[in-house]
């Protein structure tokens, strides 16, 4: 592929607070029209990189382009053409949803900024609560007033920064069903998300643990590249079992999944010894595919915090 085949494309990018390294040395392609899906731990540095990436700070090191614009020295051309999403809520509560994009599409000097407004409202549903305060939505409406302001300067790249914390399950459905739309409209989008069915939404995969890149690809190729075994165990007394389990060589996390035990390993034959030494009747075992929260748990017992 060719460097204007990717929407991000930087190395070695690098951010430090004082004496901790946040971000450290980041490499990351994102192909244009993409769904690439941030991943890691609260305080891993994804907010820190996303911020680099539309120009909110400069690197301390590193570089590569955003959109084709250089992140070190082109910051406001990035900053024109990317929607960010923040963690928190940041409109104007006491001004209503039509007055918050209105005065976003201000910001950005979009042209004919009442007819972009309008088109907003109609895109995302929120005609009929045009008029309603900022201040009295719900969390998944609040939601849909942000991708709102985020689209409407028609950027080339979404920046979502976990859109979908505190929303309930339908909004966070007709969310992805509009980002699926988005980027089979050509637009691109980068999001951090804590949840896994949202993960498992995206063409691609990174996941970050204290500054560190420690996986990314498709999620067959991060499942993969993790070589872990897991387990399934189902039967009574399943914290009995975890107990049976715990501290034995090649038993590196148990995971319970409501009345489903998981029991996972890097080394399967150590692992398999520790089983088959607590293994009984009553209770049935299935060696199962590793999913990506086991993935993901394992890669966050591994990782070692900076902040520490």
């Amino acid at each position: 592929m060719t460097a204007t085949d990717y929407a991000i494309d930087v190395a070695g990018v690098t951010k430090k607070f004082g004496d901790k390294t946040v971000v450290n040395a980041i490499a990351l392609q994102v192909r244009r029209g993409e769904i690439y899906g941030f991943l890691g731990p609260n305080g891993s540095g994804k907010t820190t990189f996303i911020r680099m990436l539309c120009g909110l700070l400069t690197p301390d090191a590193g570089a590569g382009t955003c959109l084709g614009y250089d992140v070190r020295t082109q910051q406001r051309d990035i900053r024109a053409h990317v929607g960010y999403m923040t963690q928190r809520f940041s409109y104007y509560e006491d001004l209503s949803i039509r007055e918050n994009l209105d005065f976003i599409a201000r910001l950005y000097d979009v042209p004919d900024r009442p007819a972009a407004v309008e088109r907003s409202l109609e895109r995302l549903g929120l005609q009929n609560r045009s008029r309603q305060l900022a201040g009295q939505l719900s969390g998944g409406w609040k939601q849909r007033l942000a991708l709102a302001a985020c689209l409407i300067h028609t950027p080339q790249l979404l920046l979502l920064d976990e859109p979908t914390a505190g929303v309930d399950p339908k909004a966070r459905r007709e969310f992805w069903d509009e980002i699926h739309q988005l980027a089979a409209d050509g637009l691109t989008v980068l999001i951090t998300t804590h949840y896994m069915d949202e993960a498992e939404r995206c063409h691609r995969l990174a996941y970050l643990a204290y500054g560190h890149l420690l996986a990314r690809g498709t999620v067959d190729d991060v499942v993969a590249a993790a070589r872990l075994t897991t387990w399934s165990v189902t039967g009574p007394h399943l914290h009995a079992v975890a107990a049976a389990l715990r501290g034995r060589d090649g038993v590196e996390q148990l995971v319970p999944f409501g009345k489903t035990l998981h029991v996972s390993g890097r080394d399967a034959a150590k692992l398999d010894a520790a089983i088959a030494a607590v293994r009984d009747a009553q209770h049935e075992w299935s060696r199962i595919r590793s999913g990506l929260e086991d993935v993901f748990i394992s890669l966050m017992d591994r990782a070692e915090d900076n902040f520490k």
